[in-house]
């Protein structure tokens, strides 16, 4: 069978698109876990501000007032 001139470009074109084709389920995994790493890392990093700036520093407050308890006894 004679393959004309257009049909055989053609064909090579196709193979050609196959051969390079590009794979996106892994490309869209690749986004999947950058997103994921991403979105960990802002939670991390809110959790840090506030443990450093919120609790850390109240809780630091307490223990203080509780081991400069005087039990209610005034001393003159």
């Amino acid at each position: 069978m004679i393959i004309s001139m257009k049909n055989r470009g053609l064909a090579t074109r196709i193979r050609w698109l196959e051969h390079y084709s590009v794979n996106r389920k892994k490309y869209r995994k690749a986004v999947k876990i950058l997103i994921s790493i991403v979105i960990g890392a802002l939670l991390l990093a809110g959790l840090y501000a506030l443990f450093g700036d919120v609790i850390l520093p109240t809780l630091q407050e307490r223990i203080e007032d509780m081991f400069n308890y005087s039990g209610g006894v005034t001393v003159n």
